[in-house]
């Protein structure tokens, strides 16, 4: 338990991040599957609408600290790649 009223405050201000956090976390995850779903389906049209929604939220979520900005870059590319296999 925080013994003082600075350590009170910071535990309250962790409880609040981790939640906003969590929910940047699963909102990018699943527009991340939804994304997955779509390449999997051989849809180049879908992929690129899913591709559209998710890349926005994976470079937010990198942007707020939730994942790291390389990571996010790199997810990115790859799913870019894979979308633009399926035209070929």
């Amino acid at each position: 338990m925080a013994n003082t009223k600075s350590a009170r405050k910071a535990t309250r201000v962790i409880a609040r991040r981790t939640k906003i956090n969590k929910s940047r976390r699963s909102t990018m995850r699943s527009a991340v599957r939804e994304l997955e779903e779509a390449i999997a389906s051989g849809d180049q049209t879908a992929a690129a609408a899913a591709f559209k929604k998710a890349e926005p939220q994976m470079m937010r979520a990198a942007q707020k600290g939730v994942v790291h900005k390389k990571t996010a870059s790199r997810k990115v590319s790859r799913l870019a790649s894979r979308i633009a296999k399926l035209g070929k």
